[in-house]
């Protein structure tokens, strides 16, 4: 079994940010870390809005690795709150503050308050591929069957 990776959290702010928890697992086999919102005032997001939060924080992940932002299943279930580019992926190389992309896909107001659990953060490997250009494909029992073509 491989270590596992360790990650460098740093607050932007951090008088302005130390009450804002860095992300963390909130059980013994959480798949992922709960990242809050380090947002000054509470944040109305309107039905069908999109909106950028702030995260007060910036991170240097391994090589070899990437942070997966995905939705929280409680708000997504309970108000319809869900990230627009879910999985967002955060590269090894990035530095910049973590912002997390909200969508209200439910039917009233959902209101956002600084500290509020907003998004979980998945930690996964992953390989850049080598790029092979070929005459033709190996053919399967698939082949080219798309969209419901396993009758499944």
């Amino acid at each position: 079994m491989n270590p596992s990776p360790s990650i460098d959290f740093l607050r932007l702010d951090p008088e302005k940010n130390q009450d804002i928890p860095l992300p963390r697992y909130m059980t013994a086999k959480s798949a992922g870390m709960d990242i809050c919102a380090a947002i000054e005032n509470n944040l109305v997001l309107a039905p069908g809005r999109i909106c950028l939060v702030p995260t007060g924080i910036a991170m240097a992940l391994p090589d070899g690795f990437e942070a997966q932002i995905r939705p929280r299943s409680g708000l997504a279930v309970k108000h319809g709150i869900g990230i627009i580019n879910a999985p967002g992926t955060i590269d090894a190389d990035y530095r910049g503050e973590v912002k997390i992309a909200l969508i209200n896909l439910g039917q009233e107001p959902v209101t956002i308050k600084r500290g509020d659990r907003i998004a979980q953060m998945v930690i996964q490997q992953v390989h850049q591929a080598r790029i092979n250009v070929v005459q033709r494909l190996d053919d399967t029992g698939r082949s080219s069957g798309g969209f419901g073509h396993t009758g499944r």
